[in-house]
C-alpha cells in the first residue's frame, strides 16, 4: 500500500492507496507528519505522487473547502468482515447533509436487532470523511466520534447538516 499526504482547510489527511482503491485515510491531523505517521501505522509502507492517487486529493481539498464534491471512486474495503463492509456500504447511501441513527443503519442492512454492532462497524470504518461515518447518530444525540465531537459537528455543519 502506497501513501499520499494530503493538505485541505480541515488539516492534513493521510491516504492509503491499494492497486484496487483508496483503502485508508485519516481523519484531518495538525501536522503532515501526523498524517503520514498514521498511514504508516496502519500498513503503508511507501510514499506515492499525488496524481497516482486517483483523484483523491483534490476532491477531498475541495470537500474540506465546502464545495458539493462526490467523494466517489474505486475503494478498497477488503479488510472489512462481511458485515463490516455491509455497513460501510450503507453509510456510503447517506446523503450529504443528512443523518442516520444506527438504529436506522441496522434496519437498513437487515439486521434490525444489530445496533451495537453497527456502532462497533462504524467506529472501525478504515475511510472516514470518504465513507461517511460522522453522518450516522445516536438516537438520543450526536453519538461518539474518532475524531471527536467537535470534528463530527464541524463536518455535519461543513455538509449543511443540523447538529442538534
Amino acid at each position: 500500500m502506497k501513501s499520499v499526504v494530503v493538505r485541505t482547510e480541515l488539516g492534513w489527511i493521510g491516504l492509503g492507496i491499494s492497486e484496487r482503491g483508496l483503502r485508508l485515510t485519516t481523519l484531518p491531523m495538525p501536522t503532515a507528519g501526523q498524517a503520514e505517521e498514521e498511514v504508516r501505522h496502519q500498513g503503508a509502507s511507501e510514499f506515492a505522487r499525488p496524481d497516482e492517487a486517483g483523484g483523491w486529493p483534490e476532491k477531498l481539498r475541495r470537500y474540506a473547502r465546502g464545495e458539493a464534491t462526490a467523494l466517489n471512486g474505486a475503494l478498497d474495503l477488503a479488510q472489512g468482515t462481511p458485515f463490516q463492509q455491509a455497513v460501510w456500504r450503507a453509510l456510503l447511501e447517506i446523503p450529504c447533509g443528512e443523518t442516520r441513527t444506527y438504529e436506522q443503519i441496522a434496519e437498513w442492512i437487515g439486521r434490525p436487532q444489530a445496533a451495537r454492532a453497527v456502532g462497533q462497524a462504524v467506529g472501525a470504518n478504515p475511510l472516514p470523511l470518504v465513507v461517511p461515518c460522522h453522518r450516522v447518530v445516536a438516537s438520543d444525540g450526536l453519538g461518539g466520534f474518532g475524531g471527536g465531537l467537535a470534528m463530527k459537528k464541524r463536518l455535519l455543519k461543513l455538509e449543511g447538516a443540523s447538529t442538534g
